[in-house]
């Protein structure tokens, strides 16, 4: 290893359009939502860029209305409670993050998750993933005071894995993801399989790299460890 590297300890990923294909169940949300309030559904292809961005973005692509509107509050609150009722119906680890976390363990690299969905929605979801190993920390967005882009969330989760920002690295769909795994001093790298809309330039995001597949992250670790 060159002395001017650092060996990666802690291998942090976000959760909705990284670890996890959550967008089936979000878009089942939102479509019945729709439903509800007696407008057209949208079709999954139209929903999951979006994904990432959490209920403001679903809300607002569903209903074409800013987060002023007197309706706006209501709409979101029922999308998490539908979302809430079905966190798992559908939703699984990408293909390739199961045996990707086995592979971890065996280099004695553990791993973690930060995400900005509410600790509410994150837990049962993990729970539910049924991981092995488990991570080691996750971090919601009501962990700490602050959420991506801010680094805290990143720091708080290193903290808890043991190991120094140097020695991690930080995988997202999302620019917000780079943003925070760059203040916080750390390695990053973008999720191209995740929810990345055609109208992002993820080139563009200053990210150490970018993968395909989650199994690239080992080649990645290969030519930086």
């Amino acid at each position: 290893m060159n002395k001017n590297q650092t060996k990666i300890r802690t291998v942090l990923f976000d959760l909705d359009g990284t670890l996890a294909d959550t967008a089936p169940d979000m878009a089942h949300a939102l479509n019945a939502l729709l439903r509800e309030e007696g407008k057209p559904e949208l079709a999954y292809e139209t929903i999951r860029p979006q994904v990432s961005h959490g209920a403001t973005a679903m809300v607002r692509l569903g209903f074409n209305v800013a987060q002023d509107h007197p309706e706006f509050d209501r709409l979101r609150k029922r999308f998490l409670a539908l979302y809430a009722d079905n966190l798992c119906r559908h939703t699984r680890p990408f293909d390739g993050i199961e045996p990707l976390l086995q592979t971890l363990k065996k280099k004695n690299i553990n791993w973690g998750i930060v995400t900005n969905k509410p600790a509410y929605l994150t837990d049962p979801l993990v729970a539910g993933l049924r991981l092995d190993p488990a991570p080691v920390c996750v971090v919601s967005g009501d962990t700490v005071a602050n959420r991506k882009p801010h680094p805290e969330p990143l720091l708080h989760a290193c903290t808890t894995a043991g190991s120094r920002p140097e020695q991690c690295l930080y995988i997202g769909d999302a620019e917000r993801d780079i943003q925070a795994g760059k203040r916080a001093g750390m390695k990053t790298l973008i999720a191209l399989f995740g929810y990345i809309s055609e109208t992002e330039s993820p080139d563009r995001w200053g990210a150490d790299g970018m993968i395909r597949a989650p199994h690239e992250i080992l080649d990645w670790l290969k030519g930086n460890a």
